[in-house]
């Protein structure tokens, strides 16, 4: 076994593409934290200010909320509240809306295909 420290990332700032905004001026701020050899695997803290954008999900995503408050809604029409200490998984194919209502910060894993 192999084990990697994560590094001392520096952020990066940005936010949803213009055709995806639906509401606010949103900041996102990453600190990728790990990236693995082949490019295909990375973990980290993002951070949002409020707003709401479409989401569509080609990857696979592990999040857990550090802090703030969002609220993920699928566009089948099934929504979730999220705060602090809330774990999820986004799969490949997932598409709706993510809403930051309080400013969010999660810790990430994501796998592309």
């Amino acid at each position: 076994m192999t084990l990697t420290p994560l590094a001392s990332a520096a952020p990066e700032t940005g936010g949803p593409a213009p055709d995806r905004l639906l509401s606010g001026n949103p900041v996102f701020t990453t600190w990728n934290e790990y990236e693995s050899p082949d490019g295909k695997r990375f973990a980290g803290i993002w951070r949002s200010t409020p707003g709401a954008w479409r989401i569509r999900y080609d990857e696979w995503e592990y999040c857990e909320l550090l802090e703030g408050r969002s609220v993920v809604t699928h566009d089948d029409g099934r929504s979730w509240t999220l705060g602090p200490g809330d774990r999820f998984v986004l799969e490949p194919g997932f598409t709706g809306i993510w809403e930051v209502v309080e400013t969010t910060t999660k810790r990430y894993v994501v796998i592309l295909p």
